[in-house]
């Protein structure tokens, strides 16, 4: 997070620790059984071992990628001047909406996982579970205030 006021940029919501590490588990686990797959094919095929290095090898270029955009460049909601959007959230509803849609904002517990819903003027509502981000509950709630009250221009 910056210093600056956060109404005068965008602000990312990035994933919290946790949710990164257990992406990258998943993507190891799955690179495991990509070599667990070649390596007969290749014996099969009486190719040379160096192919089972060079998957090796991409896949672990894939995973330093991957890691690298989820730490600093994958977001689960940004927040500019005039709306929001969310993403990698599966059941958020409605993934953008500007501020002046949103009618305002609840905390609540959906599947024991404490969530913030905007409530649009439309019906339409967006569901972020807040312990999937990178930062405080409470920081985030009021930022997300502020966002809203000057959406509204408010003071």
């Amino acid at each position: 997070m910056s210093e600056q006021d956060p109404q005068q940029q965008y602000v990312d919501y990035r994933l919290a620790p946790l949710v990164t590490v257990r992406f990258i588990g998943f993507y190891l686990c799955l690179l495991a059984v990509v070599v667990f797959i070649v390596t007969p094919l290749v014996i099969l095929a009486d190719w040379s071992l160096d192919v089972i290095v060079i998957v090796a090898i991409l896949g672990l270029i894939g995973l330093a990628v991957t890691g690298w955009w989820l730490r600093s460049r994958a977001y689960i909601m940004r927040a500019a001047p005039d709306g929001y959007s969310v993403r990698m959230v599966r059941g958020a509803g409605v993934k953008a909406a500007r501020w002046t849609q949103v009618e305002d904002a609840i905390t609540t517990t959906i599947h024991d996982e404490p969530c913030v819903v905007l409530r649009l003027k439309d019906g339409g509502t967006t569901t972020i579970p807040v312990s999937v981000l990178a930062v405080d509950r409470e920081q985030f709630v009021r930022e997300l205030q502020q966002h809203l009250q000057h959406g509204h221009r408010l003071k």
